[in-house]
């Protein structure tokens, strides 16, 4: 039978590994004000060395999901609240105060996310477990809704230790339950996420700071 999810809506938190307390927490970060690519909500987001955050498909220690932006108008005056960045070419903005931009970006939090692809049944997908894989499109997604379409590549779920995400269960949802058609979700977690102490600024690994 088919899943009731046709398309992707990037990654969503929903817990933390371990048994500690999920709050779902956000940290607040800034986009520059000339920053002119969309970042729609559950995109995976990084650090860039002028202290801002950015959306990028390299290889490199991710910051966390995007979740919002607030930001005041420059026509209206009024502090305005989006669940995505629409570019600096797509929005007026009052460059006197900081675009506030707002990350889940705790090292432990898991996600769940849709697969782009398919497998034979339960047990093949539960064979991924324990994989990396990466996203198979970055910053695709919705202007009507602001959300994320993109979608876990898992035909690509390898050993690889530079991909995206570490795969680490199955997402239990009887609407999504058929691992041999396009929409079942895994949870995952991301790979050499910056706050670990893992990562540096976009185009490199290091164990510093930017």
């Amino acid at each position: 039978m088919a899943n009731n999810l046709t398309g992707g809506y990037g990654l969503r938190p929903i817990g933390i590994t371990g048994s500690g307390p999920n709050s779902t927490g956000l940290t607040k970060y800034e986009i520059a004000s000339d920053y002119t690519t969309a970042i729609y909500s559950g995109g995976i987001v990084v650090p860039a060395s002028t202290g801002t955050i950015i959306i990028t498909d390299q290889a490199i220690a991710p910051l966390g999901v995007f979740a919002g932006v607030e930001f005041v108008d420059s026509g209206t005056k009024k502090t305005t609240f989006k669940n995505y960045w629409p570019g600096s070419n797509n929005v007026s903005v009052d460059t006197n105060f900081p675009i506030k931009a707002f990350v889940y970006d705790n090292p432990s939090q898991l996600y769940v996310v849709a697969a782009d692809g398919t497998n034979t049944d339960r047990a093949t997908a539960l064979a991924d477990v324990f994989a990396n894989c990466d996203m198979a499109s970055v910053n695709n997604g919705s202007t009507n809704t602001g959300q994320s379409t993109d979608l876990l590549d898992i035909s690509a779920a390898a050993t690889t230790n530079t991909l995206d995400v570490r795969i680490v269960g199955l997402f239990e949802d009887e609407a999504n339950s058929d691992y041999s058609a396009l929409g079942h979700q895994y949870i995952v977690r991301l790979n050499h996420h910056f706050n670990t102490g893992m990562g540096a600024a976009v185009g490199t690994f290091a164990t510093t700071g930017i």
